[in-house]
């Protein structure tokens, strides 16, 4: 299943994409809630409402792909995006360190900073001199937990999603920690949609690919982890309560402008592509 956030009229609501139609799915059922995280944390109640509804799907509930703007599919997240540093050997390497295989890099990425797919990505040519992209496999989670074992931290994952961590290098650099960096307005783009966890056969085994106009810069996957979904969760969860609508990146592989010779930032114009095999293409121009 592939869950959206879509814009139509003055209508937003949650969606799920069905033999290429978008079904609204609080029209089709009241009793689903009209927002992503809302729809999450009623868990497993939530995808069997859905499973209902596709057994019949009636016309007037649909609207076809082209007439619908996606968002991001949790527009406003309620707390900061968690995301995970340097969780690819060749990507430290690239960024001149090494990789730290005992200890992971955890910061975050501020709520405001998030757009959707096809969304614009500012320049913020005032702020920043290196613009710079990274596609990353996202982690949604779906349940409330403390504490959560290794052996049981898949079953708090809701589903996956694509995110592009849209990072200010020299903002970066400068003040000697990673908030500013990577927390510009539209750094945080997101989608196309979440794909329900039942449906990705092995998150630890997806290809990642990521494109700046036409040119493939990364290319991986996800089994390159040197942190696995499970110890990052249980690692995050130590001490901190984890909730139904958190996101985690879990990182992105060797690609990005600045590990190129000589580093190739993002312009005006650019369009960036990040496709991740079994959940789609997250499309967005940089302006």
């Amino acid at each position: 299943m592939k869950f959206v956030t879509a814009y139509a009229g003055s209508d937003v609501f949650v969606g799920v994409v069905h033999e290429n139609v978008i079904v609204h799915l609080s029209r089709a059922d009241e009793t689903i809630p009209n927002t992503m995280i809302e729809c999450v944390e009623l868990g497993e109640s939530f995808i069997e409402k859905v499973e209902r509804v596709l057994q019949n799907v009636h016309p007037e509930w649909t609207y076809a792909l082209c007439d619908v703007q996606l968002l991001a599919p949790i527009p406003r997240p309620t707390k900061n995006i968690f995301c995970i540093g340097k969780n690819y050997a060749d990507h430290a390497q690239e960024m001149g360190s090494e990789a730290d295989r005992e200890n992971i890099i955890v910061f975050s990425k501020a709520p405001t900073a998030v757009i959707g797919h096809e969304a614009d990505i500012l320049r913020h040519a005032d702020v920043t001199d290196q613009l710079d992209y990274e596609g990353e496999l996202a982690i949604v989670i779906g349940k409330k937990g403390k504490a959560i074992p290794k052996e049981q931290a898949l079953h708090y994952v809701f589903g996956y999603t694509i995110i592009n961590d849209v990072t200010a290098r020299d903002l970066q650099e400068r003040h000697k920690q990673y908030l500013l960096g990577k927390s510009l307005d539209t750094s945080c783009p997101m989608g196309p949609w979440i794909v329900h966890r039942s449906a990705i056969s092995d998150a630890h085994a997806l290809h990642i690919e990521t494109k700046v106009n036409g040119e493939v810069r990364q290319s991986a996957t996800t089994a390159q982890f040197i942190f696995d979904i499970p110890t990052i969760i249980a690692t995050l969860s130590k001490g901190m309560t984890l909730e139904p609508g958190d996101i985690i990146a879990t990182g992105t592989p060797a690609g990005v402008g600045k590990g190129m010779t000589p580093p190739r930032f993002l312009q005006s114009g650019d369009v960036i592509e990040i496709t991740i095999e079994q959940i789609g293409t997250l499309r967005n121009r940089v302006k």
